[in-house]
């Protein structure tokens, strides 16, 4: 006698999934990474603003400073009527003539590559103070800790102000001033992990066989806090573009330059908000908004992929999404 088909219900969350990437599974923090939306959305803006930055000379051909045609010109696009001589400003002009579309790709060279060095070489000094009070501890910690408060205690702004007017204007004193100003931070976040890493088996195990302090500071200890430095160094590069921005509003970097903070400066000396011109203001606070947004987005990616409390409250949201999703599709079995 034929024996019927026996009717099973197989699930499809049941089958083996693919990976749609296989050199990710080799990197999982990578793959994590590169699944998580805010850190693609931030690292879309950032790298768009990199990249327009590099291309300047080819985007935006020409001198910035030049005079181009009359102050204040509108844009091409909301303009009433052409511009004398013909020529077409995709931004208007400013206060003095000078095309505004030209200076806010120029201006993005100076403003990122300050935000960034300032980013990369205070979260450095931060991470050899904190190292180094937290490891050695005892009056070196005593002697570095009271300084990284001090540093934290005294006002941001107005030290900010003081050591910019009696400096040399420049960029490289804007870079000066403000890692001066940025490391202390940092030092007292690596402090406190590096106390909590030094109570470790692997870090007892190094000083057990002999190896030297500097190759355990940066062999064992500071490849564990690497998501740790990647999040300050993602935090100083918002503060540093955000005071480069106010000390050149402000006057007290060189105004010569040309950087979205200059671009500003001279918007406000030309009377750009008491005349309309709203277009020598506005373009250039919607990009120092979106670059602190994108690097925002990319501090709290950061912070989901490295924090395991956040990771395992993702991952459960997560599943108990994907059970209540899950759809049962009817197979006919032999």
């Amino acid at each position: 006698m034929q024996a019927t088909p026996e009717k099973t219900l197989v699930s499809k969350s049941s089958e083996p999934t693919k990976i749609a990437r296989p050199w990710l599974a080799r990197w999982p923090l990578l793959r994590a990474f590169v699944r998580n939306r805010k850190a693609m959305l931030g690292v879309s803006i950032l790298f768009f603003f990199i990249l327009v930055a590099l291309l300047a000379p080819w985007i935006a051909p020409g001198n910035p400073k030049k005079m181009e045609s009359r102050a204040h010109l509108a844009p091409a696009w909301v303009a009433d009527k052409p511009a004398p001589g013909g020529k077409t400003f995709l931004l208007g002009t400013t206060g003095q003539g000078q095309d505004v579309f030209r200076q806010l790709i120029w201006g993005a060279r100076l403003s990122l590559s300050v935000g960034l060095s300032v980013g990369i070489a205070s979260t450095i000094v931060g991470t050899i103070i904190g190292l180094t009070a937290g490891y050695l501890g005892g009056w070196v910690d005593d002697l570095l800790s009271l300084l990284t408060n001090v540093m934290l205690i005294i006002p941001g702004m107005p030290l900010l102000v003081i050591l910019a007017a009696f400096l040399k204007p420049g960029p490289v004193t804007v870079v000066m001033v403000l890692t001066l100003t940025g490391w202390a931070w940092p030092a007292r976040v690596m402090r406190s992990q590096v106390l909590s890493l030094r109570a470790k088996d692997f870090i007892a195990a190094s000083v057990v066989s002999g190896e030297r302090t500097p190759r355990i500071l940066f062999s064992e200890v500071l490849p564990n806090m690497s998501s740790v430095f990647v999040g300050s160094m993602v935090g100083s590069t918002v503060y540093a573009i955000g005071a480069d921005v106010g000390l050149a509003f402000l006057g007290l970097t060189d105004v010569g330059t040309t950087s979205w903070g200059t671009m500003l400066y001279w918007a406000q000396n030309n009377a750009g908000i008491l005349t309309g011109a709203w277009w020598t203001f506005v373009p250039v606070g919607i990009c120092i908004a979106l670059c602190a947004f994108a690097l925002t987005m990319l501090n709290y990616a950061l912070d989901e992929i490295t924090n395991p409390r956040l990771r395992a409250e993702k991952e459960t949201t997560h599943g108990k999404r994907n059970r209540a999703n899950v759809l049962v599709t009817p197979v006919v079995r032999k």
